[in-house]
């Protein structure tokens, strides 16, 4: 079995409504981002799929996180952008675009020593 990994980071801001303590203020992190695949084939040339492809596709969805308020964007106006849901609609939106691949789970950090990981 196979598994890539690729990693890439955005730098935003968020707030976490309900939140009771500094949090609940406006204040930026850079978030890396994790997400891997899984496969037990190799295509014609030995590769499961081009790293290339996977980066631009993980590249799409940071994009529109990048440089921003995260809750002003239409998937948090009804949850908070707390790590865990990013890491939620992080898999689920790299799933969207990757159908063909088994993805396994993705992982965001808030900071060097706290992360969250999400799989189905």
């Amino acid at each position: 079995m196979y598994e890539l990994i690729i990693r890439d980071q955005f730098s935003s801001a968020h707030y976490l409504r309900g939140y009771e303590g500094a949090c609940e203020q406006l204040h930026g992190h850079t978030w890396k981002v994790e997400v891997a695949v899984q496969s037990d084939e190799l295509n014609s040339i030995g590769l499961v799929v081009d790293f290339k492809d996977l980066k631009n596709n993980l590249a799409k969805i940071m994009e529109r996180w990048d440089h921003v308020c995260l809750n002003e964007l239409p998937e948090f106006q009804n949850v908070n952008p707390s790590t865990e849901n990013l890491a939620r609609i992080l898999y689920q939106q790299f799933k969207s675009a990757n159908p063909e691949l088994k993805i396994i789970h993705s992982r965001v950090w808030e900071s060097a020593n706290a992360s969250v990981k999400y799989s189905e």
